[in-house]
This record gives structure tokens, sequence and C-alpha cells, in this order.
């Protein structure tokens, strides 16, 4: 099936031009102005963007925590996903205390194969480091899974120490794999978190001063001191301080591979939200957690001077009612996680462009190409350019909507941003060829996304192909 996309603004990292697309099944067959062909299906674009389709590398679909799950799984969430504008995800497959990495990526396989409506890959959660965990990363990298998450939090449950943290990366400059760290200091926090609790401060706000950022900033500098002695890159994970920028942009300026993601909570909520009146703060429940409000601009800079190479969610919903209230006097136990699939797009376009803070090209670049670099998907994912997967978001920037939970499709009770006022709409979404979303009605399939293999990490070189304007 050939579908032509006529009068659009193409929008890549690199240009911006006014054009058309044609793709011809699965691929993006040619760009340039008026082509001349005989399309099964020709879609006015006048007046919109036509940009590469999301990739967000930090989701958890149907994770297991503290004795619950993830509200969305691969079928609702990443539904939610395609109606934002987000055409393939990077899940995390968990990896159980004595059981093999091969064993926790199989348990993700059957919650997403034959479930997802959009293109899916893993990363791998190590939970414990020995001989054979080493030797089993070298496999996983050979087999399209080439990213690891340690935890430098959680004791007894996800946390590493240095020696076990060392011992992995230095196995990645080896086998071409990435670490990616979950940096905060969770020996000193969980302290804390006793201390508070012993005192009777058991309000969620208190999940907030439990976890300062300076506690973040140590741990992100340990990280990549690591990383360095390890002579390897290392990816840090939602990013929320200017304590832990700092020590990414010390290492950056002094030429060490330090990358860093932020999400969209960590841009538009603060330490306030955590303190909302009675309950309601345990909506906003996330490690690393909220912050105050002067850290947002310091993480739009981090954004604009790419001392933050993209912008992911850490999706991971859970229901007001039922879930997030299992810590009612206990803020220790409320599940860590906010639902963020469907907003990352139009949130990061209304305050970064229409903000004036960051070109359209830019945007792009956070939300589409640097995690498709990154994460071994590019040039197949993250780009419109012949060849490439037509995975295509035709996005209205003068839709004026209010998010709500009455309107989002993600399978969660609450928004984080209820009534707030964005101006921005993927109006259509476009898997391979197959359009997800259109006319506000969903025509996506349960389990066509494709699991992807990814390739193994080599850095992140600068620039990409320019193809707006060249046909083939």
């Amino acid at each position: 099936m050939k579908t032509l996309i006529r009068n659009g603004t193409v929008v890549t990292a690199s240009d911006t031009a006014k054009t058309d697309v044609l793709i011809d099944g699965e691929k993006i067959m040619a760009i340039g102005n008026a082509l001349e062909v005989k399309a099964d299906q020709t879609i006015d674009a006048e007046g919109r963007y036509v940009m590469p389709g999301a990739v967000d590398v930090h989701t958890h679909m149907e994770l297991p925590f503290g004795g619950t799950f993830a509200s969305d799984d691969f079928a609702t969430g990443s539904a939610a996903a395609a109606w934002g504008g987000t055409t393939t995800i990077v899940d995390f497959a968990v990896q159980t205390f004595g059981q093999s990495l091969r064993q926790g990526l199989d348990q993700w396989h059957q919650k997403a194969d034959g479930k997802a409506h959009i293109d899916y890959g893993f990363h791998m959660i190590v939970r414990e480091v020995n001989d054979s965990i080493l030797r089993e990363m070298d496999t996983l990298v050979r087999e399209g899974v080439p990213s690891f998450k340690l935890f430098m939090a959680y004791p007894g449950v996800f946390m590493l120490d240095d020696g076990a943290i060392f011992r992995a990366l230095s196995r990645t400059a080896e086998n071409g794999g990435l670490i990616m760290m979950h940096a905060e200091n969770g020996g000193a926090i969980d302290v804390l978190v006793k201390r508070y609790l012993a005192e009777g401060k058991g309000d969620p706000i208190n999940h907030g001063l439990t976890r300062p950022a300076s506690m973040e900033g140590e741990a992100t500098g340990r990280a990549i001191a690591l990383a360095r002695l390890a002579e390897v890159a290392v990816y840090i994970v939602h990013l929320s301080s200017k304590e832990a920028l700092d020590a990414v942009r010390q290492a950056r300026d002094d030429g060490a591979p330090a990358f860093a993601e932020t999400c969209p909570q960590y841009l538009y909520l603060s330490l306030e939200d955590l303190g909302r009146p009675g309950f309601e703060g345990a909506k906003y429940v996330c490690s690393p957690p909220l912050r105050t409000r002067p850290h947002h601009d310091e993480l739009w800079k981090g954004l604009i001077q790419d001392d933050l190479q993209l912008v992911a969610t850490d999706h991971c919903p859970f229901h007001f009612k039922g879930q997030k209230e299992m810590g009612r006097g206990d803020f220790s136990k409320i599940p860590n996680g906010l639902p963020g699939v469907e907003d990352r797009f139009t949130l990061i376009f209304h305050g970064g462009v229409n903000s004036g803070r960051i070109s359209v090209n830019r945007f792009v670049e956070l939300v589409a190409t640097a995690p498709a670099r990154m994460f071994g998907l590019f040039p197949r994912k993250g780009t419109i350019a012949p060849g490439s997967d037509a995975d295509v978001v035709i996005f209205n920037p003068n839709v004026e909507r209010t998010l709500s939970a009455r309107t989002h499709h993600m399978n969660v009770d609450y928004s984080c941003y209820e009534g707030m006022t964005v101006r921005g709409l993927p109006e259509v979404v476009i898997q391979r060829g197959n359009v997800l979303v259109r006319d506000g009605k969903f025509h996506g399939t349960k389990g066509a996304g494709q699991y992807l293999r990814r390739s193994a990490f080599h850095g992140v070189p600068a620039g990409e192909p320019s193809p707006v304007g060249v046909t083939a």
C-alpha cells in the first residue's frame, strides 16, 4: 500500500522543509516536492508538521512493585503511546534474584509479544552480578539487547554495591553494551526514610524530603567516576536535579562519555505537588522525587545545551484508588511511578517549542532521533528518510486542548497534568505505513507491534543524513 503525505512541513533533527513524503509498504520511499505518484491514499498535511514517530526509551509496562503491578500492560500502554505520537518504546525486563537474565527477558516477552500495538525493545534490569551474569550480558548484546539498568538505590531490592557496578561497567567496555544507572545514594536515603517514619512523618511529601537532590548528585558523580575508571560510557536515567546535572556537565566538559535523560515530570511538576492537601500528593510519588521549581530551568537549560541528550517518560502508572492508597500513613509503601507515555510528545513541544526554548528540530532530536541513536535503532527509527521505517506523526501545532484523565487513554485513574492547557496535537500517527490514529479514532491492532533487536552501543555520532528534498 502506498500513502502520499502532501503539503506538510517535514521536520527532522537537522532539516525543515515543506515537501511531500511517499510511503510504500512499511518504509519511506521518497521525500520531495510535488511527487507525482499513484497512491492508495493521500493525506493532506497542510499547516501541519510531519515528524518521525517518537521513541520512548524508558517505560515500565506491567512492572511488579510493592505487591502490585503497573496499571498499563503492553496492550493499553502501547495504545496510549500511539495516541500521544510515540511509535516505539523500549521497556525494562527484570531479572529476579537467583534467575538468569534470559529467564527475566523471556518473562517480558510473554508480557509483550502479541499484545503491543507499536514496536518495542527491551533493556535488561540486572539485580545481581556474577561471572555467569557477565557472560550472559555478552550474549544479550549480540542478540539485540545491548543496554542494562543498574541501581544505586533500593537496598535489598535492586541496589548493587560499587564493586558489582564496576564489574558490569568494565564488561560493557568489552562487549559493546551500555549501562543505564539509577543514581541515588540508596544507603543514606534508607536511613532517612526509617528516621522520618519513626518520627511519625508518613505523608507523601516526605518521600521527596528523604531523597534529597544532594544524594542524587553524589550518586551520579560516583557512577560517572566508576565509568571513567572502566573507560566506558554511562547513561544516567531520569535525571531530576541541578546537582546531578552538574555532575554530568562536569564530566562532559572534561571529555567523558557521560549521557543522561530527563522526564516531563521533572520539567513541569514539583515538590509542591507532593505536598498537596490530604493524600493527593501520593499521585506524584516517583523516584527520584519531584524537586523544587528552580530545578526546572536548569533541566531545560541542560536540554538546550545538550548536557541532557533526550527526554523519556519513566512511564509506570498506578491507580490512585487501590494502588497509591496502599501507602496511606507510610509514604514508603506508596507505589513509585507516574503515568506519562501519552503526554511526552505534546508536553515537550509545548514547553520547548511553544515557549521559544528550543527549535522544532531540537524537539525532534530530543523525543525521536537521539533516543533512536543512543539505543541502537537509528536510522530505522527516529528520522524521516528514504529507507527508514514509515513511523510518522502529523502534528497540528495550533490545536489548544486540556489534559485530563477524562480524555487520556492510559489505564490510570488520574492525570499528573489535570487541567493543564497545552497547544499541539498528534492528529495522525502512522507505524510502518499503517495508520494507528486518525480523525480522533484508534485504528491500531493489538499484537501488530514488532519486537526490535537493537545494535550495540558505539557512541553517539553527531548529526544525521539530510534527507529532506532528496528522492529515492
